[in-house]
Formats: structure tokens, C-alpha cells, sequence
């Protein structure tokens, strides 16, 4: 499979499992894990001064092992001390900043400082991510991987505007919600992607009272899983919060509420444009917490 993935990824794959030790197989899986299951919560929040400020909590390991001594997922704490923050340069020059996995060669979390931010949740699909990688391995689809397509953008694209286009326009094998966030009043969205098609863009409408925009797993126009409703307390604590006290520590603060905050939360990224800085926290979430 490692030489159907593009280029150059596929390398970089073959490049950290050699030099890592680890199994070239176990490589591949911790890059292509994103596009069958995960659950996430990002933000993105204008303060009164029109500054932009772009969070996210990073959940995964759900179903994959529970140890019932320790309350914990198996393979969220595995993956606690892979956590890194990245500096992505290019003839010794910024290009942008993620917070990633180490050993994983996509982009989940990043900024391009001054110019946007970026993050992507997983979106449940019965046209999900493991049908298009099986038609993939089987030469029946074209279509880019998620991950793959928010690096590119983070490494190539100049402006809001055209990170906002690729991620709209591009084929995908796998369903996704694309949180982008500007440089300027206003510039924030929820892009809801089918693999084809972007379906019903939420912006972000200061003048409307729409002064934040926030997405866990789920439809923006539809109600969440009530077995897995992230969405309503983070929404709740952004409203008592308030636009005139939005910063990065209250905005911290709201991920770490509980359920937002729960026992998949593996870390919890901060960002903001304007400053072009990105900090990064591996997170905990004491008992008693939610397993999701």
C-alpha cells in the first residue's frame, strides 16, 4: 500500500520506519488512522479587537482498549508522549507550525503565522473513511487524504481565501470538517466536506452575534449523538464567557470543561494569528470524567 500514497509522504513514511525501527506496517497505520476514526473539538473565537484566536482539543483512542485500573484508553495514553510541537521551515524560514504525533508525516493542527490556522475533526459518514481507502488499495477512487491535504495547504497556500478554496473544492477519500481561521474580522469557518462535495458552510458573522465558531463531530444543522453531546457545554461556556472576555486563557479554560474535556483528550492546542504563535498542552482528565 505505501507505494499508492503520493509523493512526498509515501518517502517520508518509508523514512521514519527505517530510521525508527519500527514496522513499516505500524508506520503506515499511525498515517492513515485519521481517516477512519477520531472525535475532536476545535474553535475559532474573535475577540473585541478583532483578533482571531483557533483551539482545539484533540481526542482519539476511542473502542481501542479500555484499562479499567487506570480509567484510561489504551491508545490515547500511548500516544500522550508522542505529542510534539513542529517547526516547518524551508531555506531556514518559517512556513508553518503544527502540533502533531511524532512518526506522523499529515497535519491535524497548524497555523501559518499571520496569514491562518487550521485544524480538522473527523466526520461520521456511513461513506466514511475506511470505503474510501478500500477503493483506494483497489484503484476505484481518486481523491486526496484528509491529512495530507491540510499540510499541503499549511505548506503552499498564501492567503485565507485560497486555504479556504482547497479545502472546499478538493476531492477526498474521506468525509471531514476543515476549521479555518484568518488574519481579519470575520475570517472563520466550518467547512462540512463530503468526499465530493462542501455541504452548508457555517462563517463566522460578528454583526449577526455569530462572534465564534465551534465544531465537534457532528452536522452544524443537526443536533449531536445525545450519547456524545460535546458540542452544548462548549457552546454554553463560550456564551457565559462572552465576546468582551474572550482570550486565550478563557478560551483554555472552556477545553477544559468537562465533557469537552474528557478521557480521550490526548492534548489541547492554542492559537493565534495575529502573533503567530501556536502552545500546546498534554492534557488529563481526572476521575470523575467521561470516557468521550
Amino acid at each position: 500500500m505505501i507505494d499508492t500514497l503520493p509523493y512526498p509522504f509515501n518517502e517520508e513514511i518509508k523514512g521514519i520506519a527505517a530510521t525508527s525501527g519500527v514496522p513499516l506496517g505500524e508506520t503506515l497505520l499511525l498515517n492513515i488512522f485519521y481517516e477512519v476514526f477520531t472525535v475532536c473539538t476545535s474553535l475559532v473565537a474573535e475577540d473585541p479587537h478583532g483578533n482571531l484566536i483557533h483551539a482545539r482539543n484533540m481526542d482519539f483512542g476511542l473502542f481501542m482498549g479500555w484499562d479499567m485500573k487506570n480509567q484510561s484508553w489504551v491508545i490515547t495514553e500511548k500516544l500522550k508522549p508522542l505529542v510534539v510541537n513542529v517547526d516547518f521551515r524551508r531555506r531556514n524560514n518559517t512556513v508553518f507550525k503544527s502540533t502533531n504525533f511524532a512518526g506522523y508525516v499529515g497535519m491535524l493542527t497548524g497555523i501559518q503565522p499571520h496569514v491562518f490556522t487550521l485544524t480538522m475533526n473527523e466526520r461520521f459518514s456511513l461513506d466514511g473513511g475506511y470505503i474510501g481507502i478500500l477503493e483506494w488499495i483497489l484503484g476505484k477512487r481518486d481523491g486526496m487524504w484528509m491529512s495530507f491535504l491540510t499540510r499541503s495547504v499549511l505548506e503552499n497556500a498564501t492567503s485565507y481565501a485560497e486555504a479556504k478554496k482547497l479545502l472546499s473544492d478538493t476531492k477526498l477519500l474521506a468525509p471531514a470538517y476543515f476549521i479555518l481561521g484568518g488574519n481579519q474580522s470575520g475570517e472563520a469557518c466550518i467547512i462540512t466536506r463530503s468526499r465530493t462535495h462542501n455541504l452548508n458552510p457555517l462563517e463566522l458573522d460578528v454583526k449577526q452575534g455569530r462572534w465564534y465558531v465551534l465544531e465537534t463531530n457532528y452536522d452544524h444543522w443537526k443536533e449531536p449523538l445525545f450519547l456524545d453531546n460535546r458540542r452544548t457545554p462548549a457552546m454554553k461556556c463560550m456564551n457565559r464567557t462572552t465576546q468582551a472576555n474572550i482570550s486565550i486563557k478563557t478560551v483554555y479554560d472552556v477545553l477544559s470543561t468537562k465533557p469537552v474535556l474528557n478521557k480521550l483528550t490526548a492534548y489541547t492546542t492554542l492559537m493565534e494569528v495575529s502573533k503567530g504563535t501556536l502552545e500546546s498542552y498534554i492534557r488529563d482528565c481526572p476521575s470523575p470524567c467521561m470516557p468521550w
